[in-house]
């Protein structure tokens, strides 16, 4: 099994650190965004962004590990 390149694992670290490590930042309850507390948006969006995210980090090792012998052809 390959290691996970760079940018996979900082794909996949954006929405773990935007969600855990930004907190004192956006802990308020003013201003609303869309009619929600500033807090909840930012966790709602958080859990929106992890999924594209994941796929953007998926998309990089499919891509990594598809070389020039997985290009189609009869085995």
């Amino acid at each position: 099994m390959k290691r996970p390149s760079l940018g996979a694992i900082l794909l996949a670290l954006i929405p773990y650190i935007a969600g855990c490590f930004s907190v004192p930042l956006w802990d308020r309850i003013y201003p609303m965004v869309f009619g929600l507390p500033f807090n909840f948006f930012w966790l709602t969006l958080c859990l929106l962004l992890m999924p594209i995210c994941l796929w953007g980090a998926y998309r990089l090792e499919e891509s990594r590990s598809a070389g020039p012998h997985d290009q189609g052809g009869d085995d």
